[in-house]
């Protein structure tokens, strides 16, 4: 039997969850910099973006009753991936302290919003 669950929040309601879980396995939407009461935070600093965006991310994974060791895989998306790689990589693995989920960086032109500089989605699984 397949078991599924889903996670919305109210404010973020644009057609996809936050989260969707199939039989134990996590797929969480790309997260971004803003707070719980839909404001963006960090305009123009990738750490403070970073940072914001890691807490939606626990989140959601706090939703499904999970912690970020359940992670498998995150995938991480840069507007100006050259300038802010190192930040970033250096505030992920703070992070994920020694958890080392699978990955990938990927530069992009743009994300949804023309303030936002990092987006990121993963998987984790619930074993």
């Amino acid at each position: 039997m397949t078991k599924v669950k889903t996670y919305s929040h109210d404010l973020w309601d644009h057609g996809i969850s936050q989260g969707y879980s199939v039989n134990g396995t996590i797929y969480i939407s790309g997260q971004f910099s803003h707070n719980t009461e839909g404001e963006f935070v960090g305009e123009g600093d990738i750490e403070a973006q970073t940072r914001q965006t890691l807490e939606n991310l626990d989140r959601v994974l706090a939703e499904f009753g999970i912690t970020k060791s359940n992670l498998a895989y995150v995938e991480i998306y840069l507007t100006n991936a050259q300038e802010h790689i190192e930040p970033c990589i250096g505030l992920i693995k703070e992070y994920m302290g020694q958890h080392r989920p699978a990955g990938s960086c990927i530069g992009v032109t743009y994300l949804a919003s023309p303030e936002q500089l990092i987006e990121i989605s993963a998987v984790a699984h619930t074993n």
